[in-house]
């Protein structure tokens, strides 16, 4: 039976009552936001072994999931139904297709199909928002509801291979396995996953994908083997003494695959691991070993290295203590038998890779990347504040002792609990992925171990060349641009992957409940790696001084054509750029003011400690940042560039040429402004520095959000 085709539209808004669906709405075409959401009702037979099951190909914008309905009658034949939750993920078009069928038949023509296309707007917005840094912008990887470590490798038959661990439940629930999909077309659709291990077994969790010379890809993954349902935690983070979140230990393990990933071995091997002090030193001993990983496989000089990250216990924060291992074949490349694949534990010894001298117990996730000399690359995440790295020049034998990452410039990178990855591109040269704040505010806090988790929205990305060095190579990282954001700044997302493809790059990331894909602006990447040479004005500035004309700046916001009006942001940006000398850095001092008597509009101006401040008011709401303090000297020539990023609402200052982080006064050296903020449009005059103290060589205002390497441009083009 086929149902009659019927075209309807009906605007559905996120957080509203499902819609119920039924065989009657056959063929239709729905409107929905981001968020809306359908029950579909099926009617089926019990006892007759026809089933409704989504058809491939799936698409990620839309997440499907069974209901639990209670048969009304066990009689054979008895009616019944299936109830498929719909839920709108991201903005698109996007067709799905239920056939009815027995499931060991396959090839069989199906007895019904249900056909339905739905049409998902922006949460709250009449179109895509017009920035490509913003996450709903991206493909959705389709999953069963949790998402984890959407990773990916390019097979020999030109498909992308996205491994993920996934699950009907939240993290750590009960039925989390992994799968993998296959995609032709750089993320855009997705074959239907292919179980690596089923839901209805043991936890298998955050898996890896690796792939040989020779065409076999491995998947690495978390697998509890034994069963084990509940281990000893720390008191009072579990009153009870009892941790029943069992995701993250019991055996290491992999499966391979000889068709490109359509399917996976049916046995499952061990790989053995070398008992470090933290696992003796874990409630079992060792003989129940707490692990888990991030880290992505590579290979060195013949040799396959997958990452660990060994675990003492939990507690505080889940994790109370970590530290990083490798795992090294000399011949999983070569060997065709799997039982005969050989494993070392690395490094030598019994300590892991840590934390740097006077951190703490966290040192954990490492990414690794291996550089032009053979050295080792790693990167991990601690919750000091500060990211921490390392190297090794011995195969992964030894490591140099941990120090806290750095810009070129010498500064400490700054960053929370949360995956911090570096990746060697084909050119390469190295992208590096982090959250740019923390510092002491994190390390001081007594409660370091859990609010580390916090803040990783947006994301940013570092660019990284190689130098030589007494030991060898080592990695130079440029200051950070942003990269992707959400509007709302408690949306977390992490865990990417980077991908190449015919000299496009691409970012997988996830929240948890969302994977996607992004397409990175590669114009922006050779921003970062062009840094340290580059120097020029940016396009687009006007250069005004004294007293002029008010240039018209782009609003931020406006009303928008959807039937209740309400706010569409434009994403667009401001930004003021210039060349200053003061006799004093007084506060108050002002460097360019558009405001009118009543306070609309902009000022930029000297503030307290040697800082510069933006205050931004259009007559509804007033907001400000300021940079750092102490980068203004008297007597000191100075460039001071101010961002207004419309599209996540970021304003960031560059001075001199070093992007403000926060330094030891804060936790954040960027800033948010409220959304709501129109425009910095004021009076019908731009004032630039009236009675300043000093003198503005330069002064530029530009009608977009300049990036953070152009602003570096700027300053090392000189006075011009």
């Amino acid at each position: 039976m086929r149902f009659a085709v019927l075209v309807v539209w009906c605007l559905l808004a996120a957080g509203a009552e499902p819609v119920r669906l039924s065989v009657a709405d056959e063929g239709k075409t729905m409107e929905t936001r981001v968020g809306g959401v359908f029950l579909l009702a099926l009617p089926a037979h019990g006892g007759t072994g026809y089933v409704w099951r989504q058809e491939a190909p799936v698409s990620g914008a839309v997440a499907v999931r069974e209901e639990p309905v209670a048969r009304q009658s066990t009689a054979p034949g008895a009616p019944m139904e299936q109830v498929f939750r719909l839920t709108a993920r991201s903005m698109g078009r996007a067709s799905l297709t239920f056939a009815l069928r027995r499931p060991w038949e396959k090839t069989a023509k199906p007895a019904g199909e249900f056909h339905i296309t739905l049409l998902i707007r922006a949460p709250g917005a009449a179109a895509i928002p017009p920035d490509e840094r913003h996450i709903v912008n991206g493909a959705v990887i389709p999953d069963e509801f949790y998402a984890d470590q959407p990773y990916v490798v390019k097979t020999g038959d030109g498909a992308w291979l996205v491994a993920m661990t996934t699950g009907k439940g939240a993290e750590g629930e009960g039925g989390q396995h992994v799968v993998t999909l296959r995609s032709r077309d750089r993320g855009a659709h997705w074959e239907a996953p292919v179980d690596v291990e089923p839901a209805s077994g043991p936890e298998a969790s955050y898996a890896v994908l690796l792939r040989t010379p020779a065409g076999r890809i491995y998947v690495f993954y978390n697998h509890n083997t034994d069963n084990v349902r509940q281990v000893i935690g720390d008191k009072p983070a579990y009153a009870d003494g009892v941790v029943k979140r069992v995701d993250s230990l019991g055996h290491f393990v992999f499966k391979y695959s000889d068709d490109e990933g359509r399917t996976w071995s049916r046995e499952r091997y061990d790989i053995p691991q070398r008992d470090f002090e933290i696992d003796r030193r874990n409630p079992y001993a060792g003989k129940l070993k707490f692990f888990w990983n991030v880290g992505k496989p590579f290979t060195r000089a013949g040799s396959a290295y997958v990452p660990l990250h060994k675990v003492g216990g939990f507690g505080e924060g889940f994790f109370t203590s970590s530290e990083g291992a490798l795992l090294r074949s000399d011949n999983l490349l070569t060997e065709r038998d799997p039982a005969l694949v050989r494993w070392a534990t690395l490094p030598e010894g019994e300590i892991g890779i840590r934390a740097p001298a006077g951190g703490g117990p966290i040192a954990e996730e490492q990414s690794f990347s291996v550089l032009s000399d053979g050295s080792i690359f790693c990167v991990f995440r601690t919750i000091d504040g500060h990211p921490a790295c390392t190297y090794s020049r011995d195969g992964g034998k030894s490591w140099e002792g941990s120090q806290y990452m750095r810009f070129a410039d010498g500064r400490m990178m700054k960053h929370p609990r949360a995956a911090n990855f570096a990746w060697r591109c084909e050119n390469g040269k190295y992208l590096y992925w982090f959250h740019n704040h923390g510092g002491r505010f994190i390390r001081e806090s007594p409660k370091r171990r859990s609010i580390a988790y916090e803040d990783r929205n947006p994301v940013w990305l570092a660019g990284g060349v190689e130098a030589a060095s007494p030991r060898g190579q080592v990695i130079r990282w440029s200051q950070p641009e942003m990269v992707l954001y959400d509007d709302d700044p408690l949306i977390r997302m992490s865990y990417p992957d980077l991908v190449e493809e015919a000299g496009r790059y691409f970012l997988t990331e996830t929240q948890k409940d969302v994977a996607r894909v992004h397409e990175v602006d590669a114009a922006l990447l050779d921003g970062l790696w062009g840094q340290f040479d580059a120097q020029g004005v940016p396009d687009g500035g006007q250069a005004v001084q004294g007293t002029v004309a008010a240039p018209e700046l782009p609003m931020f916001v406006r009303r928008s054509g959807r039937a209740d009006h309400g706010r569409e942001s434009l994403r667009a940006g401001v930004s003021l750029e210039c060349w200053l000398r003061l006799g004093s850095v007084a506060p108050g001092q002002i460097l360019a003011d558009n405001r009118t008597a009543e306070g609309k509009g902009f000022v930029l101006r000297t503030a307290e400690g040697g800082a510069v401040e933006i205050v931004m008011n259009d007559g509804r709401t007033e907001n400000r940042w300021a940079s750092d303090p102490g980068l203004l000297v008297a007597e000191r020539l100075h460039h001071v560039a101010v961002i207004v990023d419309g599209g996540p609402n970021v304003v960031s200052f560059v001075i001199d040429g070093r992007l403000c982080d926060g330094g030891m006064e804060r936790q954040f050296g960027w800033g948010r402004f409220s959304p709501a903020l129109q425009s910095l449009n004021g009076g019908k005059e731009l004032r630039v520095g009236p009675g300043l103290a000093g003198e503005i060589r330069v002064f530029r205002v530009y009608t977009r959000a300049l990036r953070i390497s152009e602003a570096i441009g700027a300053f090392r083009a000189g006075v011009r």
